[in-house]
């Protein structure tokens, strides 16, 4: 019996992993298996692909094709902000419940907004940078010194302006 999928067409697997590590093959086996890929290998590619994102939880898209796996991060906001306060990597095993109370500078905020714009719900940019700023308000950090409601509450009353893009 041949196999139960057109080799030829394009599957795209979301999944979330650690940064920097291989991801269980138990957790893989199920999603790439039947696709003809091993989960070993796979893991191991996408450890050397998340490696910017030591410590961190992103989801990685696999798009395989061909019994060919490419991986793309794709950061959530969260982890956006995490990066921007440039803390040192974490081991995730030995360091719990870690406290992100450093400081971001409103430009690092925009960045942020610019990569996230294309999955936001906002209509417009600054929705986008207002989406960010709750982000870094639930993650704990502060924003150019003061607290991210304070700065989202001067973005309603006109006292910051955002760029258009």
């Amino acid at each position: 019996m041949g196999p139960k999928f057109d080799p030829t067409a394009v599957y795209e697997i979301m999944v979330r992993v650690t940064g920097g590590e291989a991801p269980g093959g138990s957790s893989l086996a199920p999603k790439i298996g039947p696709l003809g890929l091993s989960p070993k290998k796979v893991g191991d590619d996408i450890a050397k692909a998340t490696g910017d994102w030591k410590g961190m939880r992103v989801t990685v898209k696999l798009t395989v094709q061909n019994r060919n796996a490419k991986i793309d991060v794709i950061p959530s906001a969260s982890s956006l902000v995490i990066k921007a306060l440039k803390e040192p990597p974490r081991d995730r095993k030995k360091q719990k419940n870690i406290k992100h109370d450093g400081n971001v500078s409103l430009d690092e905020i925009y960045k942020i907004a610019r990569i996230m714009r294309v999955r936001s719900l906002a209509k417009t940019f600054d929705g986008t940078v207002k989406e960010i700023l709750g982000t870094a308000q639930s993650v704990g950090c502060k924003v150019e010194g003061s607290h991210p409601h304070d700065i989202i509450n001067q973005i309603d009353n006109g006292q910051v302006d955002v760029p258009r893009e």
